[in-house]
């Protein structure tokens, strides 16, 4: 029984340890950057610089303010209201779908990307009309404010 208990008792105290698991490298790795674990997994690079990755609309630039603090978030929803993507666009025109980059084009006042088999139009006017639209599965939907 003293055994069982003293096994329990080394296996938790073994467990609670592993929530530490950023080496000092990584964590350096980080700040050097400006990434974040979570923006790091939406494409920042912990082996470029925080300016490269400002650029980019990843790093923190000025003291915690974020480098693309001038975007819209958006987000595009099923007609169940399930999101379908989230949606950022910067004010330097990047866009970006799920945190992919993609290609967009202005066209007749409103903006117009496709990821996959869904296109979508998200009006230059914020209260103007943005939807989404997979020709493939004949569903459509719309894109709101995040």
């Amino acid at each position: 029984m003293y055994k069982q208990l003293v096994l329990i008792t080394l296996s938790a105290v073994l467990a609670s340890t592993s929530a530490h698991a950023i080496n000092d490298k990584y964590r350096k790795q980080l700040e050097r950057s400006g990434c974040t674990q979570v923006s790091e997994l939406q494409g920042c690079d912990i082996h470029k610089t925080r300016e490269e990755n400002a650029k980019a609309g990843f790093a923190e630039t000025d003291g915690g303010a974020p480098a693309a603090q001038h975007s819209r978030n958006l987000v595009a929803k099923s007609d169940s209201g399930a999101t379908v993507a989230t949606i950022r666009i910067q004010a330097d025109g990047k866009v970006w779908v799920s945190g992919k980059p993609v290609a967009a084009k202005n066209v007749g006042g409103a903006l117009h990307f496709q990821q996959g088999l869904i296109t979508y139009t998200v009006s230059d006017n914020p209260e103007g009309q943005s939807f989404w639209m997979d020709t493939d599965a004949g569903t459509k939907g719309s894109i709101i404010r995040e």
